[in-house]
């Protein structure tokens, strides 16, 4: 008598409960909480009327936008040069590049104020120079440098992998039809790199948008949303709010992600 095989909801279990345990459920607890208070379910209508909350929203964004594209850039040259050249000591140097995954944001947050801050090496440097000390760590200058400081190394590995399972031919078919370096790397580089380049960029952003460590270290002059959320929460006692603005920031995250999500499939599809 033939065996039977499993069902396959069975190999699908792990993942499901982890769904479960880990979005479903925080996510209706989130929603239970946001309307549980004295405004119940027009505590979202408070949220996007709110001229504090949606410059809060909007700040967030544009940061974590200016951070993808800085990193997709940085990342993606780098990562490219790294993989198509024998460089000595590559090894150590990708090895350096990737260092700062190990530290926790708040670690990252020192880092920036040891660079920019009142007693940092700029603001040495500046005052022997010109007298005057100069800082940018307690305002969105020194999130943006601390936020691309953890974001590179997320990217670069992605585009490495990425550029090392280019096909060369068609690279060299390019030249060979009269094409110059630079429509090589935007006819051909760039549309096989597009997906990666995408998915890698919709987690750099969706880490930039939640991340709270770095933010929190350098808390003098910032106004984004995962400040404003720890500030209703433990300030104000604001529970509702705390979680409307929490599903909020969730909500866009997520909704960047599945646009990526679409765009990288339509690049796929189109370069296959």
């Amino acid at each position: 008598m033939p065996k039977r095989s499993p069902p396959l909801i069975l190999f699908a279990l792990p993942a499901l409960i982890i769904f479960l345990a880990f979005f479903c459920l925080p996510m209706a607890k989130l929603l239970a909480v946001s309307v549980s208070g004295e405004k119940g379910a027009s505590v979202y209508w408070t949220v996007i009327s709110s001229q504090r909350y949606l410059h809060s929203l909007m700040v967030t964004v544009l940061l974590s936008a200016t951070v993808t594209l800085a990193t997709l850039i940085i990342a993606g040259i780098t990562g490219t040069f790294l993989e198509r050249n024998a460089v000595p000591g590559k090894a150590l140097l990708v090895a350096m590049l990737t260092f700062p995954l190990a530290f926790p944001g708040v670690v990252i947050g020192f880092m920036v104020i040891m660079l920019g801050g009142r007693n940092g090496l700029l603001a040495m440097v500046s005052d022997w120079l010109a007298g005057d000390r100069w800082t940018f760590a307690y305002g969105l200058a020194g999130l943006f440098v601390g936020y691309l400081y953890f974001s590179i190394p997320r990217v670069i590995l992605t585009v490495m992998a990425a550029v090392a399972k280019l096909d060369a031919s068609l690279e060299e078919a390019a030249r060979s039809l009269g094409a110059g370096r630079w429509r090589v790397v935007r006819d051909v580089m760039l549309p096989a790199l597009m997906p990666a380049m995408i998915s890698s960029g919709a987690i750099c952003f969706a880490t930039s948008m939640g991340a709270f460590g770095t933010a929190f270290t350098l808390a003098t002059q910032l106004d984004v949303l995962p400040l404003t959320i720890y500030n209703e929460f433990t300030n104000y006692a604001n529970f509702g709010m705390a979680a409307a603005l929490s599903v909020l920031l969730g909500m866009v995250t997520w909704a960047l992600l599945a646009l990526a999500r679409w765009f990288s499939g339509d690049a796929v599809a189109a370069t296959a």
